[in-house]
């Protein structure tokens, strides 16, 4: 399909005093536009918008400007039609939007304008090159309010520049983005019509949610494909530390395959976590590769493979082969890069956010298939303290956007929000579940997983996963038409 691209819009300074500043231009945007090199065939343009460091501020350094990358599509596009806008999350922009096939499919229904925004810091679009990672001082620019703000800013500005002002805005985000779009249109109703928040947890917070419920919600998807499945991983982590102890690090490297030797035990332990934790949050019915490539039903394929043992096979042996579908379903990897994973999306800039204000306390109880642990705070901050050389503020995210008694409070002044969750999901237990209003409405699904309802429709689609979609169509299409319908009056 040939794209009707738009040319590159006008870069608008929003202060005349970033231009006595300097310019933090990330390598990639040096002719400030570009085509994907990771996702060649990715239908959008991209574009560099001079964003200001600080929107909350009248320092000399606030308003210094880097470039914030965003993608455009204009092929469905009509001028007065919506504008679709992706709030970027923990990622690089591009990962985002070739996993968003959703507002793709749906754009030529609209007519609309598709943006998907990067999040500072993240991706390309970092305020200080590589120097942003250096210092207190240089991540402290990185939160959820700038963020927010960065895409008003930028979408104000599109508006203008594209002779745009009477378009609706929808935004759209999963994961820490849908708690962005969810948040954006309550902090920012100016400017988006509605928000489609996908598998976000936006109730992970303080002690509105069990602090257990994440793994043990894990746990469940395994106990619920076969208990044997659920207990051989359950014993699995003892029997890896038995191993270590009895054996020596030389042998489990052996036995795990490792590329290189293993520097600890705990090596192998987050390896084997974070197969386990992942495939559960991304266990989709058709056959996905957003994490990494993976089969339909990761979880019970899995399953199958622990089950599928004899008995008198050993439990790490079981264990390591069930892993190894997450790390080699393609089967191409002779060894494992275990302790040395390149971290490919850039999401390791998230631990700054944890350690500030996206403070979500999680522990294992004895019913969960990890082991058990506890949450202890001081330790938590001790540890973030000794890493970036600050402290959490744990309280924050629910002073600014709320969370305690959801109902009652945005049922009084919120409006025009999907919140849709998965139960296969684990962190739908922290997401909204029930209709908070007639139109603050939850779409939950027993058999849906992470945002899985962003990904482009495919043959292989339940039922149940099409009827989900083309409600949440419906519901936009109303927030659209009421939108027309006001600007009438």
């Amino acid at each position: 399909m040939e794209l009707l691209l738009l040319l590159l819009l006008p870069l608008i300074f929003i202060s005349t005093a970033a231009h006595s500043l300097p310019l933090f231009l990330p390598r990639a945007a040096q002719s400030l536009i570009s085509k994907s090199n990771k996702y060649p065939n990715l239908p959008y343009i991209a574009h560099y918008f001079p964003q200001e460091l600080d929107h909350f501020a009248y320092r000399r350094r606030s308003y210094g400007v880097f470039y914030q990358k965003y993608l455009l599509n204009s092929t469905f596009w009509e001028r007065g039609e919506p504008i679709f806008v992706y709030t970027g999350n923990e990622g690089d922009i591009e990962w985002f939007a070739a996993n968003t096939g959703f507002m793709m499919d749906i754009a030529p229904k609209f007519r609309a304008l598709l943006v998907f925004i990067e999040h500072r810091y993240y991706g390309v679009s970092k305020p200080f090159g590589e120097e942003s990672f250096k210092s207190a001082e240089n991540l402290g620019y990185l939160n959820s309010a700038q963020a927010l703000a960065d895409y008003a800013v930028l979408i104000r500005s599109l508006k203008q520049n594209l002779s745009a002002e009477s378009s609706p805005v929808v935004v759209f985000g999963g994961s820490y983005g849908g708690m962005l779009a969810a948040w954006f249109r309550l902090k920012y109703p100016q400017i988006a019509i509605g928000a489609l928040s996908s598998s976000a947890p936006i109730l992970q917070f303080d002690d509105i949610t069990p602090w257990s419920s994440f793994y043990d919600a894990t746990s469940q998807d395994y106990k619920d494909e076969s208990m044997n499945c659920f207990a051989v991983i359950k014993k699995g982590w003892d029997e890896l530390m038995w191993f270590s102890m009895k054996n020596g690090l030389s042998e489990l490297s052996k036995l795990f395959r490792t590329c290189e030797n293993l520097h600890s035990v705990y090596e192998a332990r987050n390896w084997l976590w974070e197969a386990f934790v992942y495939s559960a949050m991304v266990d989709y019915p058709v056959e996905a590769n957003f994490i990494r490539q993976l089969p339909a039903n990761p979880v019970q394929k899995m399953c199958r493979i622990i089950d599928g043992f004899p008995p008198e096979v050993d439990i790490l042996t079981k264990v390591f082969s069930a892993a190894s579908l997450y790390y080699n379903y393609s089967g191409s990897q002779s060894c494992f890069d275990i302790g040395h994973e390149a971290d490919s999306h850039g999401l390791s800039v998230w631990n700054w956010q944890a350690c500030t204000e996206m403070v979500m306390p999680m522990t294992c109880s004895n019913e969960s298939m990890f082991p058990p642990s506890a949450y202890d705070y001081e330790q938590f901050a001790d540890q973030c303290m000794m890493t970036f050389g600050v402290r959490p503020r744990p309280h924050w995210i629910t002073t600014e956007y709320g969370g305690h008694n959801i109902k009652q409070v945005l049922s009084r002044f919120g409006s025009n929000i999907i919140f849709s969750n998965g139960m296969r999901d684990p962190w739908s237990r922290g997401g909204v579940l029930e209709n908070i209003s007639s139109t603050i409405v939850a779409i939950v699904t027993q058999k849906g997983a992470h945002h899985l309802d962003f990904r482009s429709a495919t043959k292989e689609d339940p039922t149940w996963l099409i009827e989900q979609r083309k409600e949440e169509v419906e519901i936009i299409k109303s927030w659209i038409d009421r939108y027309k319908g006001d600007e009438m009056i």
